[in-house]
């Protein structure tokens, strides 16, 4: 664990006139009453779910065939990614369900993917959520000493190139997931951001290790048994799965906080910030294309990202009708609201891992 004094940000308190008292106000009475929104995030995420199953199950039935085990496999790892981004994502934050506990039993399908979801709640929902880009916090973020993000993270010589290779390397992000990234939480001493605002149970441990055996029993070990394919064409699909489930995902995953124009704000030495929490949303995350329908269906609420992390316990649904108005009041506060294309946004983002690799520090930290 580094040295740095870890104390917690705390925001300003919103006045009566502040732009969340306006902004909630008006999503209450036009938005989050209407129930075919909450209606349309249980099937959309039902259907997602039924459909990782059905592409899987073809694996089974279609793999004999080298096409159809390909093919099957990278829809298996495309439907897993639109099992995350619009299911699992929204019952970690209770978005779903009505009861705490429904939502909490469908957060179990991240173990069916061979990863742990206790660790993934409290790194999204205590550390990124509510300390988006703020370093020594954000945790998704700060991930790894391979990429620079935070440019306050010690500088490496081949960071320089990072706007080359990491392109590369994004391809592999499921597979980095499921068999470092977990340990390093779990077991990781240096920097271990979770073990600092969290225990982890014993149970959860076991709860890691089986998640991992369960994953590749059922994605390569019954392949692997019930097809007549050679062992290793089996375990390319698989490969090939992950990089594509990869690469679909990240796209998502890349274009909300990490741009160009991103600050990346040191936390004050005594946590006082001087914005407020909603305030501080707005100006930490952007959103990338809204007014696409396919992207509304895919990306379960990630492009209408400002209106995620203003609304997280609001099921995504709701998204694209929410997202107007907060234009509407990040104009009338004078707020930095951010929306891109999906294009431009990845473009953004490879412009700010070409800046951050460069020795100096081109990016202001930010005033909090």
């Amino acid at each position: 664990m580094d040295t740095y004094n870890f104390i917690k940000p705390v925001f300003k308190k919103a006045g009566t006139d502040d732009f969340y008292h306006d902004l909630y106000h008006e999503v209450k009475s036009g938005v989050l009453g209407n129930k075919k929104y909450r209606q349309q995030m249980l099937i959309k995420s039902m259907f997602f779910l039924v459909l990782f199953f059905f592409f899987y199950s073809c694996i089974l039935i279609l793999g004999n065939t080298v096409s159809m085990l390909f093919l099957s496999y990278i829809l298996t790892g495309i439907t897993m990614i639109l099992v995350f981004l619009n299911a699992f994502h929204d019952a970690a934050h209770g978005a779903i369900f009505k009861k705490r506990r429904h939502n909490e039993y469908l957060t179990n399908i991240l173990e069916l993917f061979g990863c742990n979801s206790f660790v993934w709640k409290k790194r999204h929902l205590i550390l990124h959520h509510p300390y988006p880009n703020i370093q020594h916090w954000d945790i998704d973020i700060k991930q790894s000493d391979i990429v620079r993000i935070f440019p306050g993270s010690k500088w490496f010589s081949f960071h320089r190139y990072q706007h080359i290779y990491m392109w590369f390397l994004y391809f592999c992000y499921t597979l980095n997931w499921l068999f470092i990234r977990d340990f390093k939480d779990f077991f990781g001493v240096k920097n271990n951001y979770v073990k600092r605002i969290a225990t982890i149970p014993k149970i959860e441990y076991v709860k890691l290790f089986c998640a991992k055996v369960l994953n590749l029993v059922f994605l390569l070990g019954v392949p692997m048994l019930v097809l007549q394919q050679y062992w290793y064409v089996v375990f390319i699909a698989f490969i090939t799965m992950h990089f594509t489930a990869s690469a679909f995902g990240v796209m998502a995953l890349l274009s909300t906080h990490a741009d160009e124009n991103a600050e990346f704000p040191m936390p004050p030495p005594d946590g006082q910030m001087n914005t407020t929490w909603a305030m501080y949303q707005v100006a930490a995350t952007k959103d990338f294309s809204t007014e696409s329908r396919l992207a509304n269906i895919l990306f379960g609420g990630f492009n209408h990202h400002v209106a995620h992390h203003l609304f997280p316990t609001v099921a995504h649904t709701h998204y694209p009708a929410i997202t107007p108005i907060i234009r509407k009041y990040a104009l009338k506060y004078n707020l930095p609201y951010r929306s891109y294309s999906l294009f431009a946004a990845l473009r953004s983002h490879f412009m700010l891992l070409k800046r951050n690799g460069s020795a100096e520090n081109l990016f202001a930290t930010g005033d909090l």
